[in-house]
């Protein structure tokens, strides 16, 4: 890879690139090439995800990923969204249930707060978008569970709206998919999972791992 900079591009000893524009010098990007994200998304981290014997294969791994996540959010002054499905009855997720719970701990305040959602599409009948809007976030984070379900369909919904969408590759998971009728074998959960980001097109920005991903206070902060 060269290290020229291209005009008008310099960059800081701690590697941050900038681009001077005519209201000034702007942040591009930190030194591993992922630009600061102004919103972290947590989808429906809950506990029948991620304990007992029906939680998701690898939840340990990645709740440990949405753990540093959250915390560097937090040290940042990034807003944080944590979604909350209201599962139907019957469903491990069943509104009012053990397994509805939030998995991780809130910190309720103007920067962090809980929406909670009946759809996979986290926007849907929402006050999502609004918060954002109304915060000055135009980037922001995905991550959470399901990948090919309400991650997949908040991150759509999200760039369809015109914001910037980071989907960190190791901080978003989802169960084995078994047999379709006929066939002789399922989906593995990792591969249900990169299916998920490629299923989002060319405009999601995919980061292999999380702790590349650095956040900032969004201008309205």
């Amino acid at each position: 890879m060269s290290d020229s900079v291209q005009p008008g591009v310099s960059v800081s000893e701690s590697g941050v690139r900038s681009v001077e524009s005519e209201s000034g010098v702007r942040p591009v990007e930190s030194g591993n090439g992922v630009r600061p994200a102004e919103a972290l998304i947590v989808v429906d981290v809950q506990s029948a995800f991620f304990e007992g014997e029906e939680a998701a294969p690898h939840a340990a791994a990645v709740q440990e990923r949405l753990e540093d996540l959250v915390d560097r959010a937090r040290a940042a002054g990034a807003l944080i969204v944590h979604l909350q499905n209201d599962g139907a009855p019957g469903m491990s997720d069943e509104t009012g249930t053990k397994g509805w719970e939030l998995h991780l701990p809130v910190i309720p305040g103007p920067r962090e707060v809980v929406i909670r959602k009946t759809e996979d599409d986290g926007f849907h009948e929402t006050p999502l978008d609004d918060l954002l809007t109304g915060s000055g976030v135009r980037s922001l984070v995905v991550c959470g569970v399901m990948s090919e379900m309400c991650v997949l369909a908040t991150a759509r919904s999200a760039l369809e709206r015109e914001y910037r969408v980071v989907l960190p590759h190791d901080a978003h998971g989802t169960y084995d998919v078994p047999p379709a009728p006929g066939e002789t074998e399922g989906v593995p959960a990792a591969m249900a999972s990169r299916v998920a980001e490629w299923a989002l097109g060319d405009e999601v920005e995919i980061v292999a791992y999380a702790k590349d991903v650095p956040f900032e206070a969004p201008p309205a902060a």
